[in-house]
């Protein structure tokens, strides 16, 4: 039988994981640590599994939100990438190179979500082809979302 290994990793590729075995229930939160650290609406994460990911290059850094919660993020580009509390680690689903088939199941902390939130994807659709066609010729300077030795990203040093 095949093990399952999952990889991802941050915005300028400095932190890369490998994730082996079956990951756990995706989710969102609502709550207002998770909002600011995405500086987002709420935040996307997956349970990985008990001692089954594999940093292959740096580690995350981490900030203590709370007594019990550390929040993993990447010190060179800034990346919002964990969740470490007591009972496990969740790995934020954005960061996975093949996020398909990780739609969130539940939703948690819903009562200090923001009251504008379920109605966001009711808005008009920006549909300019042009402006599309224009933001491809961009050179990025982001991670592929694939394992590569040899990532020239600017002004990082692996």
């Amino acid at each position: 039988m095949t093990e399952t290994v999952r990889t991802g990793g941050c915005q300028c590729g400095a932190v890369r994981f490998r994730i082996h075995g079956a990951l756990g229930r995706p989710s969102i939160c609502h709550c207002r640590m998770c909002q600011k650290q995405f500086g987002g609406f709420f935040s996307a994460l997956v349970t990985a599994p008990k001692d089954g990911v594999e940093w292959t290059r740096e580690e995350p850094s981490y900030f203590q939100s709370s007594v019990n919660i550390d929040r993993g993020f990447c010190r060179n580009c800034g990346t919002p990438m964990t969740y470490r509390h007591p009972g496990g680690l969740e790995i934020a689903i954005g960061t996975f190179d093949d996020r398909a088939d990780l739609a969130p199941q539940i939703q948690v902390n819903y009562a200090a979500r923001l009251p504008w939130v379920e109605t966001i994807f009711d808005q008009p659709v920006h549909d300019d082809q042009d402006y599309y066609s224009r933001q491809e010729k961009i050179i990025s300077f982001q991670h592929p979302d694939h394992e590569t030795d040899h990532w020239p990203a600017h002004g990082l040093k692996i």
